[in-house]
């Protein structure tokens, strides 16, 4: 019965939207260790800045937006005013504008709620993977009602790893000693899902500035050379993609 609701009563539709959704859930399994490591990461994370049970519970299923989080964080716990933490957040979810306008061709003829609840469960690698499938498939093959369940397979995966871990998190912080280096864990699992994103000359140059930027601004308050390595890295990447845009008309 609960099948029947979710993919339709008709077998053969049911069929065909259960097919997509398992590809879609082996196509980001390979993912899921590393969104996995990052939640838990995540759940200890909040836990240990101070906020209570229900609070860190409420944000990671509401927010769900590791990156904003964790740049949050911080700010939150140095008692950083709340537009410095909302600033921060926004401009660091800033390539989910970007998102957006890569998955609009596909998903436009879906009622407000339902874009909404896409942009939800939307991350960076559901992204990357979606847009290397379906970018250059046949005009056919992109209208049909298969593309969207093989979006919400790999959201299924994504969101369940990441649930599953930072709930874990929340509620072993307490047993989980600072020795075992989570922190460092983190980064390697942020590594490990933003490198395989880095697949053009703009994307490369804008990570490049941004990691340099970062590095730079490591002293400034409220960790505001956060948001300056995501601003300029932003810049940096548009910028790239204009020019070698312009070098390629002209050739």
């Amino acid at each position: 019965m609960i099948l029947k609701r979710v993919f339709g009563a008709d077998p053969a539709i049911a069929a065909r939207r259960r097919h997509a959704f398992v590809r879609g859930l082996r196509a980001v399994a390979p993912a899921t260790i590393a969104t996995g490591t990052w939640g838990l990461v995540t759940g200890v994370a909040m836990v240990k800045v101070g906020l209570t049970t229900a609070q860190a519970l409420g944000m990671t299923l509401l927010v769900y937006a590791g990156s904003a989080q964790l740049a949050a964080l911080p700010l939150i716990a140095a008692a950083a005013p709340i537009w410095v933490v909302l600033l921060t957040a926004t401009v660091v979810n800033l390539r989910f504008v970007i998102f957006s306008a890569g998955l609009r061709p596909f998903f436009r003829r879906f009622s407000l709620g339902r874009r909404l609840f896409l942009g939800y469960v939307t991350t960076d690698i559901g992204f990357a993977l979606f847009l290397s499938r379906f970018v250059n498939a046949p005009d056919e093959e992109r209208d049909s009602p298969e593309q969207v369940w093989f979006f919400l397979g790999m959201a299924a995966g994504n969101w369940i790893a990441w649930q599953t871990m930072s709930v874990l998190g929340i509620f072993l912080a307490g047993q989980i000693p600072g020795a075992w280096g989570l922190e460092f864990a983190s980064i390697l699992a942020l590594v490990a899902m933003t490198l395989p994103m880095i697949n053009s000359r703009p994307a490369l140059v804008g990570a490049v500035t941004a990691g340099v930027v970062a590095v730079l601004g490591a002293a400034l308050p409220l960790k505001l050379g956060l948001v300056a390595a995501v601003v300029i890295g932003i810049a940096a990447a548009m910028s790239a993609e204009v020019l070698l845009e312009r070098i390629g008309a002209r050739t």
